[in-house]
């Protein structure tokens, strides 16, 4: 312990005894100044912010615990958009929870930033990950928040089956993940991925064991980013669980799933890339077909996004699956950054659309059907232009981020010569434009079903405004976090291979 590391470890140190802190305050706080709790909530993101930007600001890598933890610039570039986007999340929801203050004899207030903070830790953990242990550790953390988060309400019935099917199957995808740990631990001897890489590039593991291991881990992490087959939770938790949960679920989640996929396939598994790859292209090309397929007929709104999740998860995996061509190094960076930067830019639209679901939702009422979007415009001129902005992003349509997300994706195909695979994700891009142009239809073209006034706190005014045009002014000018995402995958990557070349 002397001779370990921990400035590396800092932001992790700080929100586990923060989080601990806000829980054990909320106990006394009574309901009416349960404001401080979110307050202490959005503070603690801020101070895991500084100390984390630090260590992005030193462009350093460094590994502590045994290398079991690296903190480089990719960790602390998805951290920092994970802390946004928990922040976000928690100003969003604050109104929601306190709309529906009292449930089943308990309060939806407290543990919601408790809950929320330490799935954040968990995710952060996964993140920073160097070794499949405290990788899966990481995962559990933050699975086991989250299924107790989506369960909070537990007077709602709805809410209660979606927390026990995401609570099965994601017992179901941790086996399937863990299984495969064992038989890559059995083969190679190591559980750190450095070592791992090192085992199987000497040629001395059995490639049968290998294989045979990999086809369980990538069903495992399919299983996390809801990929076909393995999405069957995706829409019933996100029409189930309360709209704040499922933010939690569809936000930041989805960065420490990017990390995940690139901690274990990437570093650890680069040599099998032949097999996993055409594992990754067969998800993917499935993901992309029937999540735009199916989301045209949906009536739920948040089954919609469901839907529209498992399509962008697809798109994620192709970037993924293109970065290892005949050993060109440019291939690679261009595919893994444009990878990183779709799953970023995915987040930050996905809680623009969710904050405007939960600003229309008010006590009794969820808005949750595409049939409470009609006349927004009408209601809410700004807060519809908003949502514009964040449907054209997740449609793919200049000069919104999404268009330029997709883009730098398909290139990064074309790249890998599969033109039909390009072809493909364009066309059913097109497929999927019509279920996010149907919620613009409602909202300028139809009669407002209900003329209830939309009412806003300024905290929430001013996020969600600066969310959405967060996604125009990225789509305008995407050079400098397309810049951030390459810096951080080139030196991430250049660093883990010397290390391994070096020991």
């Amino acid at each position: 312990m002397n001779n370990m590391n921990l400035i590396p470890v800092y932001p992790e140190i700080f929100l586990l005894i923060a989080t601990s802190a806000i829980l054990l305050i909320d106990m006394f706080l009574p309901d009416a100044k349960r404001v401080i709790t979110y307050l202490l909530s959005l503070l603690a993101l801020v101070v895991c912010a500084v100390l984390t930007f630090t260590n992005y600001a030193s462009g350093e890598t460094v590994y502590t615990f045994s290398n079991m933890f690296v903190s480089d610039p990719l960790s602390s570039l998805l951290k920092l958009f994970s802390y946004l986007a928990i922040g976000l999340t928690l100003i969003y929801a604050r109104q929601y929870n306190s709309d529906r203050a009292i449930v089943g004899g308990g309060h939806l207030g407290g543990e919601f930033y408790a809950l929320a903070l330490f799935s954040l830790l968990g995710q952060m953990v996964m993140i920073s990950g160097n070794s499949f242990l405290s990788i899966y550790l990481g995962l559990e953390l933050m699975s086991l928040s989250l299924y107790a988060l989506v369960a909070l309400r537990r007077d709602n019935v709805g809410s209660t089956e979606a927390a026990m099917k995401y609570f099965i199957l994601g017992a179901l995808a941790s086996g399937f993940l863990l299984y495969g740990i064992s038989m890559l631990y059995g083969a190679t001897g190591s559980l750190e991925l450095n070592d791992v890489f090192r085992a199987i590039v000497s040629g001395t593991v059995d490639r049968n064991v290998l294989v045979f291991g990999i086809v369980f881990v990538v069903a495992g992490l399919a299983f996390k980013l809801g990929a076909v087959p393995f999405h069957m939770w995706v829409p019933d938790v996100y029409h189930g669980a309360p709209t704040p949960m499922t933010l939690l679920i569809g936000g930041a989640p989805k960065l420490a799933a990017f990390a995940m996929v690139f901690r274990l396939l990437v570093e650890g598994l680069l040599p099998l890339a032949i097999d996993w790859q055409q594992m990754l292209m067969v998800l993917a090309v499935l993901s992309i077909i029937i999540g735009n397929v199916t989301a045209i007929a949906q009536t739920n709104i948040k089954r919609m996004l469901a839907y529209s999740t498992i399509s962008h998860m697809g798109f994620m995996l192709l970037g993924m699956m293109s970065g290892v061509v005949d050993g060109n190094l440019f291939q690679a960076v261009n595919a893994y950054s444009s990878s990183l930067f779709y799953a970023i830019t995915y987040v930050l639209t996905t809680l623009g659309t969710f904050g405007v679901i939960l600003l229309m939702a008010r006590s009794g009422f969820e808005a949750d059907t595409l049939d409470d979007f009609k006349g927004l415009n009408q209601r809410s001129p700004w807060f519809a232009a908003i949502m514009l902005i964040l449907m054209f992003s997740l449609a793919g349509i200049p000069p919104m981020v999404g268009f330029y997300a997709k883009l730098s994706v398909l290139q990064a195909v074309l790249g890998t010569g599969q033109i039909w695979l390009a072809v493909l994700a364009v066309v059913f891009s097109l497929v999927g434009a019509f279920y996010y142009l149907r919620v613009i239809k409602n909202m300028y073209f139809d009669e407002p079903a209900d003329n209830a006034k939309i009412t806003a706190s300024f905290d929430v005014r001013i996020a969600l405004s600066l969310n959405g045009l967060a996604a125009l002014v990225l789509g305008l000018w995407p050079g400098h976090l397309m810049d951030a995402c390459t810096n951080a995958i080139v030196t991430t990557l250049a660093t883990f291979l010397s290390k391994v070349i070096a020991t």
